[in-house]
């Protein structure tokens, strides 16, 4: 999914804010399922962070076009686990895995095989 840098996700020098990136991979999860004309949501249950490692490479800075990818690398019982990489062009500015799971009215909820079944078909 490709996003903009817009001045509000910079800092005073025109660099994205550290935090920003992590908006942008949310925005790309969230839009695969919107592509499919889907909210991500699943019988009620919404993913939430359990886990997130970062490496920030380089920076993006105001103006750019960034290019957020995201793959399916793990899927247990109750969580996924999803690797995200942020490119300007062909340079790798930013990559993060994701743990999420699914809970429903505050419990951990398992992923079903229909489940799993539709996060494969969107991440890959």
């Amino acid at each position: 999914m490709q996003i903009r840098v817009y001045y509000e996700d910079t800092d005073a020098g025109g660099i994205v804010y550290h935090a920003n990136y992590l908006n942008f991979c949310e925005r790309a999860r969230s839009e695969f399922f919107f592509r499919k004309e889907m909210l991500p949501i699943v019988d009620g249950a919404h993913f939430v962070v359990r886990k997130m490692s970062c490496d920030f490479i380089s920076s993006a800075k105001f103006g750019d076009v960034v290019e957020v990818t995201t793959q399916v690398t793990q899927m247990k019982g109750s969580s996924f686990e999803l690797f995200h990489e942020i490119y300007r062009d062909e340079e790798l500015l930013f990559s993060s895995t994701v743990l999420l799971v699914l809970v429903d009215n505050g419990k951990v909820k398992r992923l079903t095989k229909d489940i799993q079944n539709l996060l494969n078909s969107l991440f890959h």
